[in-house]
Formats: structure tokens, sequence, C-alpha cells
């Protein structure tokens, strides 16, 4: 039996690690290391709370539930995930890498419980939709890009929040403060616009191009 849970171990680690890897060539917060243990975890947990208590279990009554340990794993890991999830100007982040996360325990767990197919098939599914999903969401979906600038005057900020919106872009929040330069004065600007993901940089650099008055300091 030894042997047949070391197997389920390094299933468990080698599907973590393949949604990791993925995780890792993105760049993600969460990576490889993170994945690989997690899933490696939450296998080992699995395995204990099944088979972990021998000397125990049909001795004086004792009767012991599994799914308890299972069921721990699955709210345990949203500490984890939730350490992932970064709420900065006004956009939130990393939700995508926390879900991940939380799909990496419930494949582990599932290796635990020899369910290999099934944790096989809940890997290839992960992975469709970290890869071939994205490639539809940068051609139809949206986000929130944050814009930094320095304008000279509070007209050219208002011409530039115009003609964005004139272009259909949402500016979905935007912060100016009054700078004070060895020549008078400027306005500092941190605007968050929502925009098409495919061309967002070149439609954005292209109606920033012709403005008079104006810089782009950070665009991201």
């Amino acid at each position: 039996m030894t042997t047949e849970y070391i197997i389920r171990l390094f299933i468990a680690a080698l599907l973590g690690g393949v949604i990791g890897l993925d995780r890792e060539y993105r760049a993600k917060d969460a990576g490889f290391r993170t994945h690989f243990l997690v899933a490696l975890g939450s296998a080992m947990f699995m395995l204990v709370s099944q088979f972990g208590f021998p000397d125990v279990v049909g001795t004086n009554g004792y009767r012991l539930d599994p799914s308890r340990v299972a069921s721990q794993v699955v709210s345990g890991i949203g500490f984890i995930g939730a350490g992932t999830i970064i709420f900065q100007k006004h956009v939130l982040k990393g939700l995508t890498t926390a879900a991940g996360i939380w799909c990496t325990a419930a494949i582990g767990l599932a290796c635990g419980s020899g369910l290999y197919v099934l944790a096989a098939v809940a890997t290839l599914l992960a992975l469709i939709c970290l890869e071939a999903f994205n490639f539809f969401l940068r051609r139809f979906g949206a986000r929130t890009v944050s814009l930094q600038l320095t304008a000279a005057s509070k007209e050219n900020v208002l011409h530039v929040i115009e003609v964005l919106e004139r272009a259909g872009l949402k500016l979905s929040s935007y912060h100016m403060e009054r700078v004070e330069t060895a020549t008078g004065h400027s306005y500092a600007v941190q605007m968050d616009i929502r925009v098409r993901r495919d061309r967002y940089i070149t439609r954005l650099l292209e109606l920033m191009r012709d403005f008079d008055g104006v810089s782009i300091d950070n665009l991201e």
C-alpha cells in the first residue's frame, strides 16, 4: 500500500506542477513551486485522513470521517489564495491566481483519493481555461489600464478626458494633484481606464500622441 500512496503523491505533485509551470510562464506571483506544494500537501492531507489512523479506527467504537480533512483543506487554502489578491489603484488583481491555487488543491485531494482520471481531466480543463480562453479574452474581453500623466493645466486634463470618452474608453476613476515646479506648476493625474484588451496600448498611445501640454509618465 505504501507504493500506492507514493504514486498518489507523485501524480498530485506532477499535475500541480503542470499548472504551476503555466503560471510561471505568465510571470504570476504564485508559480511552479506554489502549485506543486499545494497539490502535494492536499494529497498528503487526504492520505493521512483516509489511512493515517489504522490503530484507532474500529477500536472502542471510533469512526473517522475522511471528508472532514478535505473540507478543512478547502477552507484553509483560502488563506494562501487571499495572499495573492491585491487591491491596488482601484483595481482588483490576483483573483485568477487565487482560483488556480484553489483548483490545484482540489486536484491534489482527488489524487490523494486515487481519482487519477478525474484529477487529470480537471488539470486539462484548468489549462484550457488559463491558456485557450486567454486568446479569446485578449480579442473580445476588457481590462483596466492605469495611466499616469503630467499636464500643464486643468484645461489639458479636461481635454484628455473628453477625447478618451469620445473614443469609447470608459474612465473608471481619476485623481489630479497640483505639483509645484521651478517654473510654475503642473498637474499630476492618475487615471484608471476600461479598454479592450486587444489594442489597448496602441489605442491609448495613438490618442495621447497629439495632445499639447501633456506627457505620459506611466502606462500599465
